[in-house]
């Protein structure tokens, strides 16, 4: 599975979100802050890893989920061309309404 196919899941992408919020999570902890099963998350988190956006590493005897640095670097260049157009277009707008109201 790729990075975007991963990101395109609204669950996947609050997992990420809760693990750039409060740190490496295990299952019990990620678990808590979602309505689904087990079982379910289990299937995420394994898609993510497959897509190299999560890593699992065990702390101990428990296993912990955190984000993986790189492979968001890999989405952010990607989108940064997209991202400069866009702050160009607003900017544009932004002076044509403030002309306009001159």
């Amino acid at each position: 599975m790729d990075i975007f196919s991963a990101l395109s899941d609204p669950t996947r992408r609050h997992i990420l979100e809760q693990l750039n919020r409060l740190g490496p999570q295990s299952i019990k902890q990620l678990n808590a802050g979602l309505p689904i099963t087990r079982q379910a998350l289990t299937k995420h988190l394994n898609r993510l890893i497959k897509a190299k956006l999560v890593m699992a590493e065990f702390s101990g005897k428990e296993k912990v989920h955190k984000l993986n640095p790189n492979a968001l670097l890999t989405v952010e260049r990607w989108i940064a061309p997209f991202a400069k157009q866009w702050d160009k277009r607003l900017q544009g707008l932004q002076i044509h309404m403030e002309n306009k109201d001159e």
